[in-house]
Order: structure tokens, then C-alpha cells, then sequence
């Protein structure tokens, strides 16, 4: 990461950036941006759009890149120490060879991104490509922060991530085979399917982190704190699985039916992953899941007014367009979950009465609530942080106590 670079400024770097997004939408004078080994150090590319730009092997050390859009784009071998990344899009990136120490990628979107070791061909600082030096680099991202982001089906095959937060981050199906872990704090992590073998995840925390499908017994793992810890569901639950959706079934049934037919469905308690997208656009009004397991599920368009799900783990479900109106989820947790256009305002009673959505002490961390109705919803003690709210309807709603760090979309008077 020493090697001489040739230092770009800010105003030329801006007008390569608006040529590559006049290349980006096919506008004349468009050009794609290649500013391959050079010295961008501290420079500002905040919210810019450099989908398939190719920066091999620059140095961007203390960078401001929060929201910026970097799909596809090649970054193999960048210097990116203590960048700031916050909300950028690197979905399918090529960040082979990069340092990420102690960048913040806080919220930023990783999906598919390829972090493994690489072999960069360097060329001599006055002679160029007639002496070139190859240098191999090990993706390293010690003391990074990763907290919310989604890095599904990344590759961190073997890459260093000492000490890094990958708290309530999602890393579905990722490889992080050899990859080293040490310290690292993965509490509340979504890690189902992720291959995780020969990893150093020695003195890491993985409190209450999702672990579905992944077989963490083949990592490293003295003084691992695996305390709360989410495992596959059992044999038992998968075998039941097929009477909880005849229950949601009869319960579809008398909804329908004005309660002829059926009857409402209690699940009070019940490991619910199995049923996994069974249950979308059921009518299921009056729902009781208390304390239910429900991680993952895919409740999209279900018509759930009135349901009782307090204390019930909802991280990362899809509830978009769900009607959640008068729904009791005091205390659950519903991090990383999709609540977009969701409904989750009063429920009329009748007689002029109505019952307000009640989600005090609720755990909403990174969950997206965009164009959602939570109109006169109890929010008192909830935890929003990182929420995306963007159009989301707040009127009346109670939000004493409430945490709404880095949460976006914030009407002007609660973003103060």
C-alpha cells in the first residue's frame, strides 16, 4: 500500500466523475471513469454515481464516500483505510486486495461483493508498465464497521476482520471460509447458509446472531459467545410445520367467512421458519404468535390487524404491504425486517373507538419502514436505529424514549 501515486485534485476528479455519469446514462460526451493507481486520498465522492468505474489500485485512505454508488465497480487493491462508507453501494463490487481498516461501511450494501485475497500487477512510479512489480494482498478489514450492512452472498474467503462490528448485519449465504474473525463482534448477526469453515472466530461474539444452515462447529471457536445464539429449527418443528399452515389456513377460512368457517390460529411460542412463504397474503386478522419464532418469514400483503405478537423475533421477515393495523408487537424484534408500505396504524373498533399499533420497546434497528403507516403507533422505548422512514407516515405517533440514531426519512421536527 506504499507505492508512489500520482496525486489527483478535487476539481479534477469532479470532472471525471460527471463524465462517467454522462457514460452512465448514454449522454454525449460521456466517458467511463479509470483512474487506475492513483493518489485520491481524503477526497470527497459523497452520493456520486460510479457504477463499473475501475480504480485498481488507488489509494482512497480517509475518502468520503457515504451513499455513493459503486455497483460492479473495481476497487481490487485500493487503499480505503478509515473511509467512510456509510450507506454506499458496492453490490457485486470487485474489492479483492483492498484495506478496509477502519473504514465505515455502516448500512452499506456489500451483496455479492468479491473481498478475497489478490495478486495486483503494480507499475513502476517513472518507468510505468515496462517494470512491473506483482504484490499478492489479503482483503483486510480489522476494526472496520459493518453494522446493518447487507453483505449476502459476499466472498470474505480468508480475509482479515480483527475486531471489526458486524453487529445486526445480514452475511445470508456469504463465504467466509478461512477468514479471520478474532474478537470480532457479530451480535445479532443474520448468518443463515453462510459457510464459515476454518474460520478464527475466537473470542468473537455472535450474541443472538441468526445461525440457520451454518455449521459454525467447523470454525474456531475458544471464547466464542454464542449466548442467545439462533440455530436450525429442530426435526420437530419442520414435521409440524405442515399443521401450523393448515391452522393458518382455518383461520383464512374464518376471516373470509365472518368467523362461519375456521377458526383464528394461535401460535403462540411456535418456531415458524419452516412454513417460510406459506403464509404470504393469508388474511390472518387476530393472529396470536406471542414470542413466536419467526425470523425470515415472508408475511408480504398478509391482512394481520388486531395480531398479537409481542416479544416475537421477526428479524429480517418481509412484511411489505402487510396491514398491521391495532397489532400488539411491544418488545419484538424486527431488525433488518421489510415493513415497506406496511400498515400499521389504528384499527377501527367501531363507535368511533380505535386501537392504536403498539410497538413500545420494539427493536427496529436497519429495518425498512418506507412509505409504511405508522399513524398514532406507540414507538415509546422502540429502538429505530438506522430505520430507513423515507414517506413513512408518523402523524400522532409516540416516540418518547425512542432511539432514532442514523435513522433516515425523519420528518425535519425528529431529525434535530
Amino acid at each position: 500500500m506504499t507505492a508512489e501515486r500520482r496525486r489527483l485534485g478535487q476539481g479534477d476528479l469532479d470532472l471525471f466523475v460527471a463524465a462517467h455519469q454522462r457514460f452512465i446514462e448514454g449522454r454525449a460526451g460521456g466517458r467511463r471513469l479509470q483512474l487506475k493507481f492513483l493518489d485520491l486520498n481524503g477526497l470527497n465522492l459523497n452520493g456520486r454515481i460510479l457504477d463499473d468505474a475501475d480504480l485498481t489500485g488507488s489509494s482512497l485512505e480517509g475518502a468520503s464516500l457515504r451513499g455513493a454508488r459503486l455497483e460492479r465497480a473495481v476497487l481490487f487493491g485500493c487503499d480505503m483505510r478509515m473511509a467512510d462508507l456509510t450507506g454506499a453501494n458496492l453490490r457485486r463490487a470487485d474489492i479483492r486486495g483492498v484495506c478496509l481498516q477502519g473504514a465505515d461501511l455502516t448500512q452499506a450494501d456489500l451483496t455479492q461483493a468479491d473481498f478475497r485475497e489478490g495478486v495486483i500487477a503494480i507499475p513502476h512510479a517513472t518507468r510505468g508498465l515496462s517494470q512491473i512489480k506483482h504484490e499478492t494482498r489479503v482483503g483486510l478489514a480489522d476494526g472496520a464497521t459493518f453494522a446493518g450492512a447487507t453483505l449476502d452472498g459476499s466472498r470474505f474467503d480468508g480475509v482479515s476482520a480483527h475486531k471489526a462490528d458486524f453487529t445486526d448485519c445480514t452475511m445470508r449465504g456469504a463465504r467466509l471460509t478461512g477468514a479471520n474473525l478474532k474478537d470480532a463482534d457479530l451480535s445479532g448477526a443474520m448468518l443463515e447458509g453462510a459457510h464459515i469453515g476454518g474460520a478464527n472466530l475466537s473470542g468473537a461474539r455472535l450474541i443472538g446472531a441468526d445461525l440457520t444452515d451454518c455449521a459454525v462447529e467447523g470454525a474456531r471457536l475458544d471464547r466464542t459467545d454464542l449466548s442467545g445464539a439462533l440455530r436450525s429449527p429442530t426435526p420437530e418443528a419442520i414435521k409440524r410445520a405442515d399443521d401450523l399452515y393448515q391452522m393458518a389456513l382455518d383461520a383464512n377460512a374464518w376471516a373470509e367467512s365472518g368467523g362461519v368457517l375456521g377458526a383464528p390460529a394461535n401460535f403462540d411460542g411456535e418456531d415458524l421458519r419452516p412454513l417460510a412463504s406459506r403464509l404470504s397474503g393469508l388474511s390472518l386478522p387476530g393472529l396470536s404468535a406471542r414470542g413466536a419464532c419467526m425470523v425470515g418469514v415472508k408475511l408480504g400483503g398478509a391482512a394481520l390487524q388486531g395480531a398479537q405478537l409481542e416479544g416475537a423475533d421477526l428479524r429480517g421477515s418481509d412484511l411489505r404491504g402487510a396491514d398491521l393495523s391495532g397489532a400488539r408487537l411491544s418488545n419484538a424484534l424486527l431488525n433488518q425486517s421489510d415493513l415497506s408500505g406496511a400498515r400499521l396504524g389504528p384499527l377501527p373498533l367501531g363507535a368511533g373507538r380505535t386501537l392504536a399499533a403498539n410497538l413500545a420497546g420494539a427493536r427496529l434497528r436497519y429495518a425498512r419502514l418506507n412509505g409504511a403507516s405508522l399513524a398514532g403507533a406507540r414507538l415509546d422505548g422502540a429502538d429505530l436505529s438506522g430505520a430507513a422512514l423515507n414517506e413513512a407516515d408518523l402523524t400522532g405517533a409516540v416516540l418518547t424514549d425512542a432511539r432514532l440514531h442514523h435513522a433516515s426519512g425523519l420528518p425535519p421536527s425528529l431529525a434535530a
